[in-house]
């Protein structure tokens, strides 16, 4: 008995957690604090995250660190307009040694997979992750096969190249629990990453050495349950309804938040509060993740569009019009 209790006083909370996972994370990635943050969030909350970035501000490189600091198996796949659907889930061959079929699993059987430049490829070829970041599992040939139970996706997309692309439909954009937006790093940060480039130090180089595992698979199954249990008061979760069903009601608004808006900000709001070292969440945590988890779900009318009206703007415009519990 005193061994049992031992071992339930010596797991880690969940802050604790989290935070030596954003620890290792960030021995490697170079500046980006709040994306490191809204990437925490989305592993801890069992979501999806489509991520948006110039190239070259470490969209792969962080998802290589998440994945070693999770002790997770890492794949990626370039998206381009040729890649089949088979090319990511795998297929069945014959063998002719053994005169039977046997699967050959695509990229898709590991914990992290970056979907680079997911828009590159067709409507087709992008369907084929739908089956697996909602129900975790794949169907080849009729056959299901599960994947891990922390199987996350990373999608990126270039915000400033769309000759050749092919828009995410709505409700494909709405499978992501988040939408993280990259951007270039400050000066000093992208000072210190000149002075380890020149001293042989680059992230990439030393990843291996600088970013070892902070959790093991189970301690991660465990985080997982943990942070779907964290307190989110009644009122707050009145606060979350509201804020999206102001979405659906607003004049530049075609197409609001659904059902699915209001369950990603129960599960993200309790793991960014986790994050900043509370288990408990505040109506500042919602608001923070008021555009990460509704940008990507909202559609303006085309003449609001017209006229300049932005959807960060409008966001904003929807929060400053809900009350704030007391």
């Amino acid at each position: 008995m005193a061994d049992a209790t031992t071992a339930v006083q010596s797991q880690p909370s969940l802050p604790e957690t989290i935070a030596e996972v954003r620890r290792r994370v960030a021995q490697v990635l170079i500046g980006q604090e709040s994306v490191l943050d809204y990437a925490l969030v989305t592993i801890f909350s069992g979501g999806h995250a489509l991520v948006e970035g110039a190239p070259g501000v470490a969209k792969t490189l962080l998802v290589r660190a998440l994945a070693r600091a999770v002790s997770s198996d890492y794949q990626r796949i370039q998206f381009t307009p040729d890649l089949m659907p088979a090319d990511i889930t795998g297929t069945n061959v014959f063998d002719l040694r053994t005169q039977e079929f046997r699967l050959v699993k695509g990229p898709i059987f590991t914990g992290f997979l970056l979907a680079d430049e997911i828009n590159r490829a067709p409507a087709k070829t992008q369907s084929a992750l739908l089956q697996a970041m909602q129900e975790r599992q794949v169907t080849i040939d009729r056959v299901t096969y599960a994947l891990p139970p922390h199987f996350t996706v990373f999608a990126t997309q270039n915000p400033i190249e769309h000759q050749g692309t092919y828009a995410l439909p709505e409700a494909q954009k709405d499978r992501f629990l988040l939408k993280i937006n990259m951007d270039y790093p400050e000066l000093e940060a992208e000072e210190e990453l000149a002075r380890r480039q020149a001293g042989g130090t680059a992230p990439e180089s030393r990843l291996d050495e600088d970013c070892a595992p902070a959790i093991t698979a189970p301690q991660m199954a465990a985080a997982l349950r943990l942070a779907s249990a964290l307190t989110l008061q009644d009122e707050l979760g009145r606060y979350i309804v509201r804020i999206v069903r102001e979405t659906r009601s607003h004049a530049a608004v075609l197409v609001g938040g659904g059902p699915r808006a209001t369950l990603a900000f129960v599960r993200a709001s309790r793991v960014l509060a986790a994050i900043r070292g509370r288990e408990f969440v505040t109506p500042d945590d919602i608001k923070d993740l008021a555009r990460p988890v509704l940008e990507h779900r909202l559609v303006l009318k085309p003449e609001f569009e017209l006229e300049g009206v932005t959807v960060p703007e409008t966001i904003q415009e929807i929060l400053a019009a809900v009350e704030v519990p007391r």
